[in-house]
């Protein structure tokens, strides 16, 4: 496989520990992590396996395997070692102090990604929420191992006191954090409402990282997203009105991509940008096809939609990237599965299916409306010819007829004046 890590800082060489419990998912699992290990700069040097019912209390992995890893670890020469797993803070104390090496688990890799990719102040926020919040809970831990020092009168060990102080300090900070993103949660209603003015129906784009939603939206809606095969390329929603055949329209917006074991803390700090998946009126759920684990991700997807309580919204299932698949492959596909389409986002291959499948979308959403609009409220009849579809219009004595296909929040604006 050919990598290229970014040079702007040291590459860390790193030994990889797998615990998986099913054998059938080694590959998917080890190229994951991988990928993983690029997008933050780190080289695999080697790599370990336990199979595991459950983690072990103290080491996450067995003794044995502890002593395996630590002698990898010195024989390669390596600078970390990288647990596939969430460690707790006990376990990741003690395989340092047993490696003699930095362990990194999967979620603060993740974070660190996260942190590289987070370009706006909103996605820099979620990111130091998430990483202090995953800190929190260790600080008792890795302060354990300072013997507490006995004083006079008045005074306490000094491990303890630093404890404290550090713990204080991080829920402060916790709170403050919390606080700004609620503001920037506020602004962001705010535009969702002031989009919600121009009643075009909404449509999220969800998917496993580097599933190729970047590309589709910049297809479709002309953006310049970053489009990077690594994963997490785009932390930050981006929304942008995408004309459709027929005089339809819609608002779409782009969103951070999913992954395997998504982290709590991740979807927790990322609540106000997952937001927009939950106030859409549909997704497009985009499926790398070319992956050979296309079935896991898409199950993780679903997953993590369920977290975020819309499995139940309407969706269309887009099978990506079928420029690398046979074409009879991607036939049976589309087949099998309801409401689905194949496409190439790189190449522009199945882009008039995926079209027609939206305009089917947007008029499942629309409403028939025959109203008589006063000529002192004529500007309704512009908004019709902007945020719907119409059929017929008929200057009357008594106002202006119209037929028309409208989203709700228009049809409940004419609804008075309804014939």
């Amino acid at each position: 496989m050919t990598k290229t890590i970014s040079q702007e800082e040291p590459v860390e060489k790193a030994v990889l520990v797998f615990v998986n419990e099913d054998e059938a998912e080694d590959q998917v699992v080890e190229e994951e992590l991988v990928g993983l290990c690029e997008a933050a700069g780190v080289e695999p040097l080697a790599t370990i396996r336990q199979r595991l019912d459950r983690p072990y209390k103290g080491t996450y992995v067995g003794t044995g395997k502890v002593g395996e890893i630590a002698t990898l670890a010195k024989e390669t020469e390596a600078d970390v070692v990288l647990v596939d797993g969430e460690l707790s803070g006990i376990q990741h104390r003690n395989l340092e102090e047993q490696t003699g090496k930095r362990i990194v688990d999967r979620t603060q890799l993740i974070l660190d990604i996260f942190a590289r990719r987070a370009k706006t102040r909103e996605g820099m926020l979620q990111v130091e929420l998430a990483q202090l919040t995953t800190m929190l809970p260790k600080l008792m831990s890795v302060y354990t191992k300072f013997e507490r020092q006995k004083g006079g009168i008045g005074m306490r060990g000094p491990g303890e006191t630093k404890l404290e102080t550090d713990r204080r300090v991080v829920r402060d900070r916790i709170a403050k954090l919390e606080g700004d993103i609620d503001e920037v949660k506020r602004h962001r209603s705010q535009q969702r409402a002031s989009r919600r003015k121009h009643p075009f129906p909404f449509a999220s784009i969800v998917g496993y990282t580097s599933a190729g939603k970047s590309t589709l939206m910049n297809r479709m809606a002309g953006t310049e997203l970053l489009a990077d095969a690594m994963p997490f390329a785009t932390l930050d929603p981006t929304t942008r009105k995408v004309d459709l055949p027929e005089g339809y329209s819609l608002f779409l917006t782009d969103t951070v991509g999913f992954i395997r074991n998504l982290p709590t803390n991740l979807v927790a700090a990322f609540q106000s940008t997952l937001e927009e998946v939950t106030f859409s009126d549909f997704f497009l759920h985009v499926i790398d096809v070319s992956n050979p684990a296309w079935e896991v991700q898409r199950d993780a997807v679903m997953e993590t939609l369920q977290v975020l309580k819309a499995e139940d919204k309407p969706g269309i299932t887009v099978f990506n990237k079928i420029d690398r698949v046979d074409p009879h492959f991607a036939t049976e596909l589309v087949a099998q599965w309801p409401n689905s389409v194949a496409i190439s986002a790189a190449t522009g291959l199945g882009m008039d299916d995926l079209m027609r499948a939206l305009v089917r979308q947007v008029q499942e959403l629309l409403g028939s409306v025959q109203a008589l609009i006063p000529y002192s409220d004529q500007n309704l009849l512009q908004d019709c010819y902007d945020f719907g579809r119409v059929h017929k219009v008929e200057y009357r004595e008594d106002g202006i007829f119209v037929d028309a296909e409208l989203v709700a929040e228009l049809r409940e604006k004419l609804r008075k004046y309804a014939v």
